[in-house]
């Protein structure tokens, strides 16, 4: 099993941007896919971004994809989420997930193994 903590969560008026840090402990981060999630209270849990173990392939919601950028750094054992342009949608608890067991990149919450305890992003309008 993998430890997972996300920071860089806040309050932020629309149009701002944030970048969310997930920093995993282990050895072995470089063979994990990561993704992030996001959960409004009340509704499913939904698929954010995801990326591979070497970060060559990047997977992104329809809804973020062009504002939100994943990335990772396997030398300091951390993946990121660099979100643009919020909007009050984007409001959320931000999740970061291991795939530690299957190969390729997954856009669904059972492609993930280990979760971090979440992160608040909250955008006024």
């Amino acid at each position: 099993q993998v430890q997972l903590v996300e920071s860089g969560g806040g309050l932020v008026q629309a149009g701002g941007s944030l970048r969310l840090s997930c920093a995993a402990s282990g050895r072995t981060f470089s063979t994990y896919a990561m993704g992030w999630f996001r959960q409004v209270p009340g509704k499913e849990r939904e698929f954010v971004a995801a990326i591979s173990r070497s970060g060559g392939i990047t997977y992104y919601a329809d809804s973020v994809k062009g504002r939100f950028t994943i990335s990772r750094d396997n030398a300091k054992n951390a993946a990121y989420l660099q979100m643009n342009n919020l909007k009050p949608e984007d409001t959320a608890v931000y999740y970061c997930a291991a795939n530690r067991l299957r190969i390729g990149v997954s856009m669904t919450q059972s492609g993930y193994d280990d979760w971090g305890q979440g992160t608040q992003v909250t955008v006024s309008s």
